[in-house]
């Protein structure tokens, strides 16, 4: 290039005889340009162009802000959006099944849009949809924020007692009463916009900013780039865990209000009556997104070099006609072909094969991103908060370990279209064999007084009220586990019968428990002076670093077949479908996938239950006690299921999969040779 700036031999105008590459735009072709060479250029704003943001303007760069909006897509979306609803629930008196349709409206608003954005932004500026991109998913953080300035300071009621009252003595009556009608339920409606300002902003990140990856790199690199791309973006719902966890430790409305009655008592985050500070982090992510529209608007529509790496990449297409049919009609420029252009993808075998067997994968992904802290808290004794790390430390590195050494694998050994799908099969084969970790690695039921065994002989199965607690007026709404000195777990210090409780170095334990078995022993030392402590009672079973390390290894196997699959859907369709094919597998994805993957865990694990939360109102509510056999094999079928499920479709693939005749493979390198003479 003369008169100054970046030499490229790209911007170098080819020979007239280069009209015979791929690519070529009708304009393009009379000045013999193929088009993405006039569409690549400086890195800048129209003529404003600094020489430092030069530096950015290849792959790496691309690569970098790319990862940075997938981290905080993930911080929002997965992370804190996850670890905030339980807040959301009681702060706007929200049931379940409300949060469950804030979660869904994400995954809608994706399904709905994703079509259409990969198919009108395949030939639009691809960097400037991400920066609307980014433009939405700031605008939706920081509207799912907004009920927190508008619904007025959090007011906290009494605490109730945990003990066992004695008839006669004051204590917080237990009744069925309709509560007045409050306007904070309406807040759903705006969390629910929130949520779907927030797919529209993620639609073209997986899609599009996926594609230009593979637009802009050789061949054997695009799998090394998306698998580091991906496995960044493993890195928000991590950040997001750890961040929203660390607020929830701060009050809601940052000072807690001093009350003068004696019936309020000040909190502290171990209340039940606590509420964090879940919206910070929002107004945070609201901020840092937004100054990433900066980068991407200042991207140019190609990268340099790009066209230079289109004319010589060899096609991988099926070979079902698809190509020829949208070379020759030119499809997918307007929308009239929008019909037409679907058909085409839903009828390639391969692609379909893929897409269904990458649903089935992310049915059980997302299952388990869902449920494994439940699964560990109850299998294995440990407390929520525990359980939620040790899944994070789990999932999250061995999720991210899979996508970058399948990434770097494929890309050293250069693996082609079909050699990338039997990879494919080769790591769910083996995550398959270690998932049998849920039939050796199970732990059974610790004693539950009134669910596995009685109260010393006394009441019946399934029942928490026996004689020696029948006059305490218990709740079993209140959920508060003690675990007494005769190794027996209580549903809380009142069905245990306790009537007392001190503190001993900030220790809380309860006395005059008498549904709990006195000891024998006459000279009981200071050990045995209390009778029961907060908690469930410690666990026999030791089979924990087990089956973390079994399925740390199966986790890794599973996400070693995401980055695959995605350059393989990539390689199989026509060069001009590829954002397209993306967008039609993220709809498959959450129709068959990530939106009924925690219905149906949720399913399988409430059909574990043997003791559900039931009210004053007689209103049946969460589950408090889990048959832990029967939720292992039961969340090992269906995860078994859906590995087998998977295989069968990835084998489909390699079986349909017909590469491209040899002489257009000819002509293509033949078309290289002259580029590379030109050059």
């Amino acid at each position: 290039m003369k008169g100054g700036g970046i030499e490229n031999p790209v911007f170098e105008p080819p020979s007239p005889d280069l009209h015979c590459q791929r690519r070529v735009s009708p304009a393009g072709a009379e000045a013999g340009i193929p088009a993405a060479t006039a569409e690549e250029g400086p890195c800048g704003w129209g003529r404003c162009t600094p020489k430092a943001l030069q530096l950015c303007n290849n792959p790496e760069g691309y690569l970098a802000a790319y990862s940075l909006l997938a981290v905080f897509q993930g911080i929002v979306v997965n992370g804190l959006i996850n670890i905030s609803i339980s807040t959301i629930e009681k702060r706007y008196e929200l049931n379940s099944s409300l949060t469950g349709l804030i979660s869904a409206s994400y995954d809608i608003s994706f399904c709905i849009l994703s079509l259409f954005v990969s198919f009108f932004g395949e030939r639009g500026h691809k960097p400037r949809w991400l920066a609307f991109s980014a433009l939405m998913l700031g605008l939706g953080s920081l509207t799912f924020s907004l009920p927190h300035f508008s619904s007025g300071k959090y007011h906290y009621g009494a605490k109730l007692e945990d003990t066992c009252q004695i008839p006669g003595s004051s204590s917080t009556n237990f009744t069925c009463s309709a509560s007045t009608k409050s306007s904070l339920p309406s807040y759903l409606y705006v969390f629910i916009l929130g949520q779907l300002l927030l797919g529209v902003g993620g639609t073209p990140l997986y899609t599009l900013g996926t594609a230009f990856i593979d637009d802009s790199v050789p061949k054997h690199k695009s799998s090394l780039y998306i698998g580091i791309g991906y496995a960044m973006s493993l890195l928000g719902p991590a950040i997001g865990y750890v961040l929203g966890g660390q607020l929830l430790n701060i009050y809601i409305d940052i000072q807690i209000p001093e009350r003068q009655d004696t019936t309020y008592t000040k909190m502290d985050p171990d209340d039940p009556r606590w509420l964090g500070a879940w919206w910070i982090a929002f107004l945070a992510c609201f901020f840092a997104i937004w100054l990433l529209i900066i980068p991407f608007s200042c991207f140019p529509k190609h990268l340099p070099g790009t066209a230079k790496i289109q004319a010589e990449k060899i096609s991988e297409t099926h070979n079902d006609g698809s190509e020829v049919l949208v070379e020759t009609k030119n499809i997918g420029n307007s929308f009239k072909d929008f019909p037409v252009a679907l058909l085409i993808l839903l009828k390639n075998p391969v692609l379909m094969s893929l897409i269904i067997a990458s649903s089935s994968e992310a049915l059980v992904a997302t299952g388990f991103a869902t449920f494994l802290p439940k699964f560990i808290e109850n299998q294995f004794g440990k407390t929520s908060s525990f359980s939620a790390t040790l899944g994070g430390l789990v999932l999250i590195p061995a999720a991210a370990l899979g996508q970058i050494v399948s990434g770097i694998l494929v890309s050293k050994c250069e693996m082609d279209c079909k050699s990338i799908i039997k990879f494919i099969i080769g790591t769910c084969s083996v995550a398959l064999l270690l998932n049998t970790v849920f039939l050796f690695a199970k732990c059974g039921n610790e004693p539950f007084a009134g669910v596995s065994e009685t109260y010393n002989g006394t009441g019946m199965l399934y029942n928490l009220t026996a004689p020696c607690n029948a006059n305490c007026r218990c709740s079993r709404s209140m959920y508060y586990p003690v675990c007494g000195r005769d190794e027996v777990q209580y549903f809380s210090p009142c069905f245990a019968g306790c009537t007392s409780h001190l503190f001993d170095n900030m220790k809380k334990m309860y006395h005059n428990c008498s549904c709990i078995e006195k000891a024998k022993r006459e000279n009981v030392s200071e050990d045995f002076l209390y009778e029961a402590v907060p908690g469930k009672c410690p666990t026999q079973c030791k089979l924990l670093p087990l089956f973390l390390t079994f399925f740390f290894f199966a986790v890794v196997f599973t996400f070693m077949a995401v980055t695959p699959t995605t350059v393989a859907i990539l390689r199989c369709v026509p060069d001009k479908q590829r954002s397209f094919a993306l967008g039609v597998q993220s709809v498959f994805l959450r129709l068959l996938g990530t939106i009924p993957g925690p219905i149906l865990f949720g399913v399988a694990i409430d059909n574990s239950c043997t003791l559900w939360d039931i009210n004053e109102c007689k209103t049946k509510g969460a589950c408090w006690v889990y048959d832990n056999e029967r939720m292992a094999y039961l969340l090992m079928g269906i995860s078994a299921a859906c590995k087998i499920i998977t295989i069968i479709f990835v084998v489909m693939a390699v079986c349909l999969y017909k590469p491209p005749p040899a002489s257009a493979v000819l002509s293509q390198k033949d078309s290289e040779m002259v580029s590379a003479i030109h050059t």
